[in-house]
């Protein structure tokens, strides 16, 4: 059995606030399947302390970037963690990240330089003599992990995920000293980044093997477009790089077993849904697609594109229900294009409740991203019989086939993409979705090959499991 240390800064189901959490809470009992045992090191915010049970402590450090530390093992979530108890770094109200006002806290690097160290840390001393094989840390907040290891004298293999290289932890370079980084490893080939300090080129140079979150992913990292400045860093360790799909939690998100929904398997037992998803929206019964979008509301989601797209599907008996919260100019908007026509819907926040009746009600799943590393909506809408509609880009490539007169041809097809990412192609996706939404033996063929469509962890774990055992051999 190898034994792996996984080091996030988030964790579902107990704190949150992206796809990282995700990851990092489903893959453990994944795993456990495919023959690794992983405990997860988080940071002790508050959240994760009031959750811990079981917990015992397996060591202390008077100083721990500014304050002293208490590293205890327990349970929570059904999860086997490892938590930093460091009431200076972590006992704080607002998000992993932000003070309850929105501004990043001011010592997040020391923060998430602590996280890295202490995985190290337990790296070569273990916790209470379990010793793992790997280390498998999760973006910048653990992209120190390899450096610290070098500092300490070497220790297990390491594994770096990229999430999202948009945040690449970066700060000025007179943190060195308060970060506790050997001065000497200040260089293009350490953790130097355009004359700063940035903990993510540090964990993709230094970790034996990057991964990300999907195949196109990976490929597009390696281009200026999407690299953020780090493309010439991947195409360096490209041999080290594999994308790995995420899956979605299929217990959460089963259509059949759903408490938030009517539940059902099939295309029949959705029409229950999407009637009562236009009662609860307001919208009136037509005979043209509801179409569904879930998201936060800014630039990269592309819902600037809808707006400008939406004609071609109102056009055509369709219609519109929005959830979402994040820029107030997309807010605006949307709720403007809901008081001007009877056929489009917008509620403004989140709700958890709502997103699985939304996409149990809708006919079609909207997921128009510039760029997504991997994406959860549009799996989330194949699972439960939503066809999506994607733009041609990162995951969103690599989970939705094209519902092309091939695709279609040879029963393959369970979603309509588009590219490049424009209103324009947009208007043809949806013009596309209404032509195949009137056809409704081919329609019911689409929905059924994506609800058939594994989307859960299973092929995910294999592949972690496979690059684990790769790089524990001997170890």
């Amino acid at each position: 059995m190898t034994r792996v240390l996984s080091i996030a800064s988030e964790c579902a189901p107990l704190v949150k606030t992206g796809g990282l959490a995700d990851v990092a809470g489903a893959l453990p009992a994944a795993l456990g399947a495919q023959g690794v045992q992983m405990r997860t090191l988080l940071p002790g915010y508050p959240a994760v302390m009031d959750a811990l049970h079981d917990r015992a402590e397996v060591a202390h450090f008077h100083d721990l970037f500014g304050g002293q530390a208490w590293i205890l093992s327990g349970r929570a979530a059904g999860l086997d963690l490892v938590v930093i108890d460091a009431p200076h770094l972590y006992a704080r109200a607002g998000s992993p990240y932000m003070a309850p006002d929105g501004r990043d806290w001011p010592d997040n690097p020391e923060r998430f330089a602590a996280l890295s160290w202490i995985g190290a840390h337990l790296g070569i001393h273990g916790v209470a003599g379990w010793h793992p094989q790997v280390l498998h840390g999760h973006d910048w907040q653990a992209g120190f992990v390899p450096q610290y290891l070098r500092q300490m004298g070497g220790g297990p293999a390491t594994v770096l995920t990229i999430h999202n290289i948009a945040f690449t932890g970066s700060t000025d370079p007179g943190r060195v000293q308060s970060l506790r980084l050997d001065p000497w490893h200040f260089h293009p080939e350490g953790y130097e980044f355009y004359g700063g300090i940035s903990a993510l080129k540090s964990g993709l140079m230094g970790a034996d093997a990057l991964t990300t979150v999907s195949p196109t992913y990976a490929a597009e990292l390696m281009t200026p477009e999407y690299g953020m400045g780090l493309d010439g860093v991947i195409r360096h360790r490209r041999e080290a790089l594999t994308g790995i799909l995420n899956g979605i939690d299929a217990d959460a998100w089963d259509p059949g077993a759903d408490p938030a929904i009517r539940p059902y398997r099939d295309l029949d037992g959705k029409a229950a849904n999407k009637a009562a998803l236009r009662a609860e929206m307001g919208l009136p019964d037509t005979d043209g697609p509801l179409c569904v979008i879930v998201s936060r509301m800014s630039h990269q989601k592309g819902l600037d594109l809808v707006l400008e797209a939406l004609p071609a599907l109102l056009d055509r008996g369709g219609q519109l229900a929005v959830l979402g919260s994040g820029d107030p100019g997309l807010e605006q908007a949307f709720r403007q294009a809901a008081d001007q026509n009877p056929n489009v819907a917008v509620r403004i926040g989140y709700d958890e409740g709502l997103s699985h009746r939304m996409i149990a009600g809708g006919d079609a799943i909207l997921v128009p991203s510039r760029f997504e590393p991997c994406g959860l909506t549009q799996m989330y809408g194949l699972r439960y019989g939503t066809v999506p509609v994607v733009a041609l880009t990162g995951g969103l490539a690599d989970t939705v086939i094209n519902a092309s007169p091939a695709a279609l041809a040879r029963g393959a097809a369970t979603g309509v993409q588009f590219s490049p990412v424009t209103a324009e192609a947009l208007r043809g996706a949806l013009t596309r979705l209404c032509q195949l939404y009137r056809d409704g033996d081919t329609w019911s063929r689409l929905v059924a090959n994506g609800m058939s469509h594994p989307v859960g962890w299973d092929q995910s774990a294999r592949a972690y499991a496979a690059l684990y055992a790769r790089l524990s051999t001997g170890r």
